[in-house]
């Protein structure tokens, strides 16, 4: 005679060690799900905003309006007494990623599409200037929103936020 044992449920002891599993399957057959437009700028900007079309925009903060990325993150220039052609690159670009572009830069709200240009850098690049400025993040700012790099003084430049103008905001920091 066979003997059938009774099963029993399998219980959540049975089932935790099986989950990282599950989350390593789960990840390997998921898809990007995207539409295949490019992205104005993501959260990998703290690393150098990807290549793509750039949206330029404003914000008003701590009493004052300044240019942003289309995510918000706070755009800077760096003052050096030179001319407006872009010198940071190395170390400099690292801490200070320049806004680079694969296309023309779009003008968001607070800005107009004639102020924004670009230049070629050195390391082949498109880099978007406004008002022949370039423009720069600051590796700081890892959130948008925050200004960190406002008044900071290293690479042998003086960095403020940008305003609407074309003009560093030389106060604050």
């Amino acid at each position: 005679m066979t003997r059938f044992r009774s099963r029993k449920p399998i219980g959540a002891t049975a089932v935790v060690p099986l989950l990282p599993l599950l989350a390593l399957l789960v990840a390997a057959c998921g898809g990007s799900g995207g539409s295949g437009n490019v992205s104005t700028d993501s959260s990998r900007e703290a690393a150098g905003p990807p290549p793509g079309v750039v949206t330029i925009a404003t914000r008003t903060r701590a009493g004052h309006t300044h240019l942003v990325s289309g995510s918000g993150r706070a755009i800077y220039v760096g003052v050096a007494g030179k001319d407006d052609k872009s010198a940071c690159t190395g170390a400099c670009a690292r801490n200070w990623p320049p806004v680079v572009t694969t296309g023309t830069p779009t003008a968001g709200s607070g800005t107009k599409a004639a102020d924004l240009g670009t230049t070629r850098r050195s390391d082949g690049t498109t880099q978007v200037t406004y008002k022949g400025h370039p423009l720069y993040f600051f590796l700081g700012d890892q959130t948008p929103g925050t200004t960190y790099g406002q008044g900071a003084a290293n690479f042998g430049a003086k960095w403020w936020l940008v305003a609407p103008s074309g003009a560093a905001i030389t106060r604050g920091g």
